[in-house]
């Protein structure tokens, strides 16, 4: 692929997010997702691997499905009550048929069966837009159309992302399957909390890309895609391997790491709320999580590599991919916790 066409797709990529973004218009809205979605699907299946084509095919599929399901409730809406406008939804089936669509465009589960198929089969780079910058269009629809959704809807389609996001990475041994669960369950953070408290949303948002550009990069660094390569890169790169340690424990939410900072404010805005119970068993399931994060940190750290191993020996070469952006974003990993007061006065 030439840089040109490369520079194509990516404009349109921003170009479709950017049009969510402003319109208030569902059928403009519709559209920015359409562009979004076409233009990522050349970066996917770029390197003609049967498993690119297969996931590239997978999401087509997946996102196809979800737009012919926000256009079909639009129309309903628009033939009910006479207009088009996201911020007022008064038909509560339109209603419910697009929060579906839009919990199916993310990944929330339980319409996540797709996601992890499909982020197996992308490399890493592609992988870190998918998993960061295509959320951010269908999650500004969800903030918008929030307070006109059922309550029930979005507790039980955050509850049930946060418990599938920690049971489904459990057994994982790829790199890119343990991220994709890692983004279900942190998008059920942010659905639980966008009708009480959006602004909430909008952080965990910010601090889940901050980590996951961390961890996409550092993988992409040390060319590791399965757990069990990860044991090789101690004597290699002993700084990047400490650091990911500490990224990966600021991702399952432990003080004193950012990562910390949005689960603390959100349970602390369920309680207020009176949604103790809700809070608990929120907490609880954070440790399904924090314990394959815990387990990446203990492969990677912790344990040497075996002498017989069927994977290619990463020697220690000198690196020439640009390491800016990862400093960047692996020091705000670890830093941003004393930010707290100010992100909570900013909240309220």
């Amino acid at each position: 692929m030439t840089p040109y066409i490369t520079m194509i797709l990516l404009s349109s990529l921003g170009v479709g997010t950017a049009l969510t973004f402003m319109t208030s218009h569902w059928l403009i809205a519709w559209m920015g997702l359409e562009i979004n979605t076409l233009a990522i699907l050349p970066l996917m299946a770029k390197h003609h691997h049967p498993r690119a084509v297969e996931a590239t095919t997978k999401y087509f599929l997946a996102q196809a499905a979800a737009a012919a399901t926000i256009l079909f409730a639009s129309t309903i809406k628009a033939w009910t009550t006479g207009e088009w406008n996201i911020n007022r939804l008064s038909n509560p089936t339109a209603t419910t048929l697009i929060t579906m669509a839009l919990a199916l465009k993310v990944g929330l589960a339980h319409t996540h069966f797709w996601m992890p198929l499909v982020m197996q089969g992308l490399d890493l780079t592609t992988g870190l837009i998918k998993a960061t910058w295509q959320k951010l269009a269908p999650l500004a629809l969800i903030i918008q159309m929030a307070p006109f959704t059922q309550p029930q809807l979005l507790m039980t389609l955050g509850l049930l992302s946060v418990i599938v996001g920690g049971w489904g990475g459990l057994n994982q041994t790829q790199l890119q399957k343990i991220l994709a669960y890692s983004s279900i369950a942190h998008l059920g953070w942010m659905i639980t909390i966008v009708q009480l408290k959006p602004q909430l949303t909008m952080l965990a948002l910010i601090t889940y890309i901050i980590m996951t550009s961390a961890t996409f990069l550092t993988f992409k660094l040390i060319s590791s895609t399965k757990i069990n390569t990860l044991a090789m890169n101690w004597t290699k790169a002993p700084t990047i391997t400490a650091t990911a340690a500490l990224a990966f424990r600021s991702l399952g939410g432990l003080p004193p790491l950012t990562g910390f900072m949005p689960k603390w404010l959100i349970m602390q805005e369920l309680t207020t709320q009176e949604l103790p119970l809700m809070a608990t068993i929120m907490a609880l399931t954070g440790l399904l999580s924090l314990y394959f994060y815990l387990r990446l940190g203990y492969s990677m750290t912790l344990t040497i590599a075996p002498d017989t191993n069927n994977t290619t020996t990463p020697w220690r070469l000198q690196n020439s991919q640009n390491t800016n952006p990862l400093a960047i974003f692996m020091m705000s990993t670890f830093m941003l916790l004393p930010l707290t007061r100010l992100a909570q006065a900013l909240i309220n």
